[in-house]
């Protein structure tokens, strides 16, 4: 079946198949979190994006092969709970952004700036520093070379908004301003959005939108 980008939790992963990388979607957690395990086609290599709860879902998901690396969006404890245990099962590096990594339980091995290149086997994952939701989110662009662009949001952009910033309108105005000019402004319509919680979007679907969440201001 094509990849809808709809899972609950409970059910099975969802599965984009790219050229050449592999995406796989899972739903956990009280939260309805979302979790991405990306596997290189070439070298089989995995990562996974945000250990959120769940850790034997995970490690099912993951399989034998194991994983070389996972990237926590941001410092928010839905998005770290089954960290621990993946890390210890797999002994996967720890990326998450600089300005989060404090408030991450599990030791970053790898503390990420904005436009740092992170990498899955032969595939390339540009970091992109989001402030406003939390003060070190980072999502992830990876520019398919034989399609288009792929953004992995955490909980900055979902469908319909930019991520809470808790009623701290300072927050939202440097938070949509990342997302305009990070995101929107780099990425073409085409780009496929992948948040932290729910269904997935495209750029092109919210884009028309942004003057509206401006106004509103959420």
């Amino acid at each position: 079946m094509p990849y809808s980008g709809v899972v609950r939790v409970g059910g099975p992963a969802d599965v984009h198949e790219l050229p050449e990388l592999m995406i796989s979607k899972a739903a956990v957690g009280p939260m309805n979190n979302n979790a991405y395990l990306l596997r290189c086609r070439a070298t089989g290599e995995q990562l996974l994006i945000d250990a959120a709860n769940e850790p034997e879902t995970l490690l099912r998901l993951i399989g034998e092969d194991g994983i070389a690396s996972v990237v926590t969006t941001h410092r928010h404890g839905d998005h770290w709970q089954a960290l621990a245990e993946v890390v210890a099962a797999t002994g996967a590096r720890t990326f998450a952004g600089r300005y989060d990594a404090e408030g991450i339980p599990v030791p970053t091995d790898v503390p990420v700036e904005d436009g740092q290149t992170l990498r899955v086997g032969e595939a390339e994952l540009t970091a992109r520093h989001l402030v406003g939701h939390t003060p070190g989110s980072i999502a992830l662009v990876y520019d398919d070379p034989q399609g288009h662009p792929h953004l992995f949001t955490g909980d900055c952009l979902f469908p319909g908004g930019v991520g809470n910033t808790h009623g701290d309108p300072e927050a939202f105005a440097r938070l949509i301003d990342d997302v305009e000019h990070k995101l929107f402004a780099q990425l073409p319509d085409e780009t496929w959005v992948y948040p932290g919680h729910g269904d997935d979007t495209t750029l092109g679907a919210e884009r028309p939108h942004l003057a509206e969440w401006r106004e509103r201001g959420w």
